[in-house]
């Protein structure tokens, strides 16, 4: 329940400069308890366990015992602006992000044109300036031609560079060994890869082409795109990082083989990294017969076996980051067959929701969720001033129910420009209540707020 002291406030006024979040179970840099948040202007003026004792400001929140955590960073997102804006845009999407929980994200360069020069950046990033409801920050994009663009980096400005070591949406690859091993010696930045053989995926497609010609069901999907295509590649990118010193980020892994090639130790130790996405962690090769091309990602969804290994490498720290690698392509397009439907869906209204089911199933605790959605990707990418409740950083947070009614979701309520998502039938508990950037309420109770925009993200490098 909010309380405004000031008749004529509305619960959504944005002038308030103190806010106050109590009786609130928060979970925070390995510590769970019932405390409080106060927020002042953008930034947290304090937090602290138990009842708060100070003077109460205009606006007071009474989370009634609900979940509050630090806003997730996702680390992987795909809004297609500019060129493909049929699919998504910055503004639609960065909404669905702040209805999921979403505070700040890290979009990928496969856009059209294909954001590869410092030109094309800027003009990204003016273009969230006046659109993201949410923080934003942008890579470049490593093609065979561009090593100069990306020695030329700003460190602070750019979150990583992204190689495309597989083929995917976009037509990215960058399949030269002089150009990869150039970038992997002398990116200033993180580099973060797409890891899929191409040999191997298309030695798989030719069989299956040879097979069943024009018919080929996305059963066979995890069949082409193979485990064994995924744990080449990234044995590949993990050795060149070795042998080149790299401060690599491994995306999407989606079997338990590729795992064994990742130390499980804490993350300030760690120069070779891997992220999982979410709806590795809930589907699996079973759920094709039932969602077909609507679960189509590259790399593909594998066996229940690999999931429930993603899933234990969570909690072992194997696993360093969950995102989504939210990829939205309209329904005219997933409604194709096989061979010419796009890979990709729309996840980052959901993400949250979905780490939150799979805790209530006992399959990963709430201070993992936490670490690995929030605290992790602002350490990996240093990331400054965020992904932490602590005094003095930006009040990105997010207040969820996982123990709401029960609900499922459908079509009604998404933000997603394309429309649909893969989890529609799917049942859930948990729900986002309230979601904070930079101190404002962006999202509550099913509603978003069209007047808020988040910052540029600044990395402390």
């Amino acid at each position: 329940m909010e309380r405004d002291r000031k008749p004529g406030r509305t619960k959504y006024d944005r002038v308030m400069s103190k806010t106050l979040i109590e009786n609130a179970f928060i979970v925070n840099e390995g510590r769970e308890g019932t405390g409080y948040v106060l927020i002042d202007g953008e930034r947290i003026a304090e937090t602290g366990a138990g009842a708060y004792r100070g003077e109460r400001p205009e606006r007071v929140i009474d989370a009634g015992g609900k979940l509050l955590m630090p806003g997730i960073i996702d680390d992987q997102v795909h809004f297609r602006q500019p060129g493909l804006t049929c699919k998504a845009d910055i503004r639609s999407e960065s909404l669905a992000a702040a209805a999921g929980g979403v505070t700040s994200y890290l979009e990928m360069p496969n856009t059209k044109p294909p954001t590869v020069t410092a030109e094309l950046l800027q003009e990204k990033r003016d273009i969230a300036a006046r659109d993201s409801a949410v923080n934003y920050a942008f890579y470049l994009g490593a093609t065979n031609d561009n090593i100069d663009e990306i020695r030329r980096i700003a460190p602070s400005l750019i979150c990583g560079v992204k190689v495309f070591m597989g083929s995917s949406t976009g037509n990215m690859l960058v399949d030269d060994p002089g150009t990869l091993a150039a970038v992997f010696a002398e990116s200033p930045v993180l580099v973060a890869t797409h890891c899929e053989d191409e040999a191997t995926i298309r030695r798989n497609l030719e069989y299956y082409r040879k097979h069943y010609g024009d018919k080929i069901e996305p059963e066979a999907h995890p069949l082409i795109r193979s485990a064994e295509a995924c744990y080449v590649s990234t044995a590949r990118a993990v050795e060149m990082a070795d042998k080149y010193g790299t401060n690599l980020h491994v995306l999407h892994l989606s079997t338990a083989r590729e795992l064994t090639l990742f130390d499980a130790k804490p993350l300030a130790e760690k120069r070779i990294t891997n992220e999982v996405c979410v709806h590795h962690l809930w589907f699996s090769d079973r759920d094709y017969r039932r969602k077909g091309n609507f679960i189509k990602w590259n790399p593909a969804v594998k066996t229940e076996a690999d999931r429930k290994a993603l899933i234990d490498g969570i909690e072992t720290g194997k696993v360093d980051v969950v995102a989504t690698d939210h990829a939205p392509h309209t329904l005219e397009e997933k409604r194709r067959p096989y061979l010419e439907v796009p890979s990709g869906g729309p996840m980052v209204q959901h993400s949250l929701i979905v780490m939150l089911e799979l805790h209530k199933r006992g399959e990963v605790s709430l201070s993992r969720i936490v670490e690995k959605m929030c605290h992790a990707p602002a350490l990996r990418f240093r990331i400054r001033e965020r992904g932490f409740i602590r005094k003095g950083y930006y009040a990105d947070l997010v207040l969820a129910d996982p123990m709401a009614e029960a609900w499922k979701a459908t079509r009604e309520g998404l933000l997603y420009k394309c429309g649909w998502s893969p989890l529609e039938g799917e049942g859930f508990t948990a729900r986002v209540d309230t979601t904070f950037v930079n101190g404002q309420i962006v999202y509550r109770d099913g509603r978003v707020d069209p007047d808020i925009r988040g910052k540029a993200l600044e990395f402390e490098r």
